[in-house]
């Protein structure tokens, strides 16, 4: 088959043939329809410190897939050839405490499809049964690929209600545009959001946004006003912090109202310091950390939701053929897309 392999260790991706995979007893082979490129791709396609940490070369990347099902393993039971699937990434152990008191998510001995196990840049992909979900016959492919980090999202937008209240988005990157789109079909009286890039502010209009604000051409005190004037003097009811900016983090604690919450999903590079006792303690700030989806409640969760009319269309901003694939990782790296979809 055709993939795109890290074969070495360093910056960029091979296109090459591969040997097709064979399933074990509890696996079957899917046949890709799409997959998208996600920001941890990018980060082996750079190399960058944490790639060469987490990666052991060669590997074929990707862990955003749809696809039919082919071939079926032995003792495979919940899915039959013809199926039309999506993925859970993490493959968890089933064993540690984590996975047994219905926190598979945070599980300790969980492997991440495309960087412990092959992925899904190619044109086929051997998964455990246990981390396919059914998908609906009528979910076109490029939304159907994208239902792993758009889960991300769902978690991190839903870990508490948020129906008429207002909602704070820092990062409108594709998962921070996700958490938006959701937090409007969810029922958010307001949803604000900040951004660097002029054009991902756009996307995040398109999606019901109903105030945005640039942080990079706005100072920090004339970020805080605006959030301010438009939520009456109160702050936002929630922050969902997307970015793992430090000044954005900094935002997402000053910018809820007492008593709000804020979400942490955005990775920062390096350590950020607190003022704990104005910025969360004496505000009384419930925090959420969000990593993964919740394994499976999330997956039913966004089901709901598109039936509802979760609208992403204007996220999904590029589709390529997988050959085009180094185009797409420079969109990431200028930040004029959403989300890039591949197509073997």
């Amino acid at each position: 088959m055709r993939a795109l392999v890290k074969t070495v260790s360093g910056p960029g991706l091979t296109p090459t043939t591969w040997p097709d995979p064979t399933p074990g007893p509890h696996e079957v082979i899917v046949k890709v329809a799409a997959t998208s490129l996600c920001g941890t791709d990018a980060h082996i396609y750079r190399w960058d410190e944490w790639a060469q940490r987490r990666v052991q070369p060669p590997r074929i990347i990707g862990h955003e897939v749809c696809g039919h099902v082919v071939e079926v393993g032995r003792e495979v039971s919940l899915v039959k050839v013809g199926d039309y699937v999506a993925a859970e990434s993490h493959v968890t152990c089933g064993a540690c405490f984590q996975c047994r008191t219905g926190q598979a998510h945070v599980c300790k001995q969980y492997k991440i499809l495309g960087i412990d196990r092959d992925g899904s840049y190619a044109e086929y992909v051997a998964l455990p049964e246990s981390v396919l979900w059914k998908t609906a016959p009528e979910i076109p492919p490029e939304f159907a690929c994208v239902q792993e980090p758009l889960g991300n999202a769902v978690d991190a937008a839903l870990a508490e209600d948020l129906t008429g209240h207002t909602v704070l988005v820092t990062g409108c990157g594709p998962t921070g545009l996700f958490a938006a789109a959701v937090a409007r079909t969810a029922g958010a009286a307001t949803i604000i959001a900040s951004d660097v890039s002029d054009y991902r502010l756009g996307l995040a209009k398109q999606i019901g946004v109903d105030h945005v604000i640039n942080a990079k051409t706005e100072s920090p005190e004339q970020v805080a006003a605006a959030i301010l004037d438009v939520t009456g003097g109160e702050g936002v009811d929630a922050a969902l912090e997307m970015s793992g900016d430090p000044t954005a983090l900094h935002q997402a604690f000053r910018a809820a109202k007492n008593g709000g919450r804020v979400t942490l999903f955005g990775i920062p590079t390096g350590q950020v310091c607190f003022d704990l006792p104005n910025e969360i303690i004496f505000k009384g700030i419930r925090v959420y950390g969000v990593t993964g989806r919740r394994l499976f409640g999330t997956w039913y969760r966004l089901a709901g939701l598109f039936k509802a009319g979760l609208n992403i269309k204007p996220v999904i901003t590029h589709s390529f053929p997988m050959a085009e694939f180094a185009t797409g990782f420079d969109l990431i790296r200028a930040g004029q897309c959403g989300k890039v979809v591949l197509i073997p």
